[in-house]
């Protein structure tokens, strides 16, 4: 068997001194395929590519864009059984969520080339020329975003597909022409093998430089570090944990060019149930907010993990029926051994604090793999002045209950809530919750009302980020359409010849797109 480049599946012909690594299938705890970590020069060399591709101005052909991201979106799902069954080996996840997953990332795909298709992600403006204008004359500008340079992108271990290879990192750096550098994650090394075949295939087919798409495969962080240092790269993209984000951000930022790193990191995403709700619809909330807390084994960036219910009798009764529920359960798969270890160390920090109670009886999970049985836990509110440290993300199916005594009660533990990817309020028509969706609104990039984080649309309303330490980026989205601005800067054109102006700045408005001309939204030429 050959050997992938930069990463593969490990043949016969691979020299002794290989680097090499095994995926493994967190269902037994069986190691899988070994795979090669790429070397320090095939970092440079991805890098150099990316670069020389971008030079070449060939991703500036928006149709060529178009063809490679609908191209790339064909060709998964017709690899689509391979890759899922491949997923599901080194993942455990379930079949029909992959499928779902590997629809999402083929869909959102082809909506960034229907972005592409539209041009006026671009935000085109033109103010013409007003020689009469006071205090000075005011001459002709035209401003547009244009392309960075080459992105790095990191796979996530929870989203082998829809956040890692072909996800909506590497989906909107490519919109938006600029060439990608996916650093694969160890958990799913073959899924990303076979997804970045697909993209270079796609990539190929588009008549575009081999360049323009690059895959390294590494199981440890010199790869990652390498390539985010490296000079050709632009900007990172990232979904992870606090630590490996963190550390990213600060490579990037002792640059002697420091570049943007657009990472999202985590959150408790804290949900506020009011005694109003509980009292119409407890067991509709129960229901949900445990498929909210257990689906993919809790593993998900938008689960719940810390939920305000009313002290007293009502708020009892929810938190033991959720409780009861989670028991009910099987023990969830965790995607890999270092993440299932992270969690039983976090559980046992929280079980050792003194206002924690545990909620319901069901035994640590057994068995082979990397499991760990869904649970509840209680404390209050108030409990957070002198113990800050409920507020720990636990990533996996584990949710922690705070229970308020008072409406100022739950403003001050909301106060006390860093910055956070969602928050989501769950209240009757009628009830006064300025303040409550103002507390939440300060803190998250998203507020859900009567509903739950977990399950976020592509869309072009979607934000996807908040606040650090959510996000290194508050001001932007890994999800969604808005998703390409990460990777575009704004230049202006001032009294610029007609030849020299991009086609999305002349007169003629030779694309079609819509611009905002002498401050009016139009798609009518000059």
């Amino acid at each position: 068997m050959a050997v992938l480049l930069l990463g593969g599946v490990v043949g016969d012909d691979v020299p002794s001194m290989t680097t090499t690594f095994n995926s493994v299938d967190p269902r037994t705890g069986e190691a899988g395929p070994a795979h090669r970590e790429a070397t320090p020069a095939e970092v440079r060399a991805a890098a150099a590519a990316a670069e020389e591709a971008f030079r070449s101005g060939a991703l500036r052909d928006r149709e060529a864009r178009i063809a490679l991201l609908r191209g790339a979106a064909a060709r998964l799902r017709a690899a689509g059984d391979e890759i899922v069954a491949t997923a599901q080996a080194e993942t455990g996840l379930a079949e029909a969520r992959l499928r779902t997953e590997l629809e999402r990332t083929a869909g959102q795909l082809e909506a960034f080339g229907a972005l592409v298709e539209a041009g006026d992600y671009v935000e085109a403006v033109i103010d013409t020329p007003d020689p009469a204008a006071k205090p000075i004359p005011r001459p002709d500008v035209r401003r547009m975003l244009v392309p960075i340079g080459p992105v790095a992108v990191f796979g996530a271990s929870n989203f082998p597909l829809a956040f890692s290879t072909a996800g909506g990192d590497t989906a909107s750096a490519l919109a938006s022409a600029n060439p990608v550098v996916v650093k694969g994650h160890p958990s799913h090394p073959g899924t990303s093998a076979l997804v970045a075949a697909e993209l270079e295939a796609a990539v190929r087919d588009a008549g575009l430089p081999p360049g323009t798409f690059g895959h390294l495969a590494a199981a440890g962080t010199e790869v990652g570090q390498a390539l985010v240092g490296d000079p050709a790269v632009a900007a990172v993209g990232f979904t992870g944990s606090y630590a490996g984000g963190r550390a990213i951000f600060d490579r990037a930022a002792a640059r002697p060019e420091p570049i943007p790193v657009y990472a999202e990191m985590g959150s408790v995403n804290p949900i506020v149930v009011t005694e109003a709700a509980l009292r119409e619809r407890a067991e509709a909330i129960a229901e949900g907010l445990t498929a909210s807390v257990a689906t993919s084994g809790g593993q998900l960036c938008t689960k719940p993990g810390v939920v305000f219910v009313p002290a007293g009798a009502a708020g009892d009764a929810f938190a033991a029926d959720v409780a009861a529920r989670l028991d009910a359960g099987e023990p969830s798969v965790l995607l890999n051994e270092r993440l299932r270890d992270a969690l039983r160390e976090a559980v046992g920090r929280l079980e050792a604090l003194e206002p924690v109670r545990a909620l319901g009886s069901a035994p640590p999970a057994g068995g082979p793999g990397f499991r760990h049985q869904p649970a509840a836990y209680r404390a209050t509110a108030a409990d957070l002045a002198d113990a800050p440290e409920l507020l720990e993300e636990h990533f996996g199916p584990v949710v922690l209950f705070l229970s308020y005594a008072s409406g100022d009660e739950l403003l001050a533990a909301l106060a006390r809530i860093e910055g956070q990817l969602t928050g989501s309020l769950h209240a009757q028509p009628g009830e006064d919750v300025a303040a409550v969706v103002e507390a939440l609104a300060a803190r998250a990039g998203r507020v859900v009302f009567d509903g739950f984080p977990t399950g976020v649309a592509v869309t072009h309303g979607m934000q996807h980020g908040g606040p650090f330490p959510a996000t290194t980026a508050p001001g932007h989205t890994s999800v969604g359409m808005t998703a390409v601005r990460r990777f575009l800067r704004p230049v202006a054109f001032q009294n610029a010849p007609a030849e020299a102006l991009p086609p999305e700045l002349r007169d003629e408005n030779p694309l079609g797109i819509w611009r905002r001309v002498d401050g009016e939204l139009t798609r009518e030429p000059l």
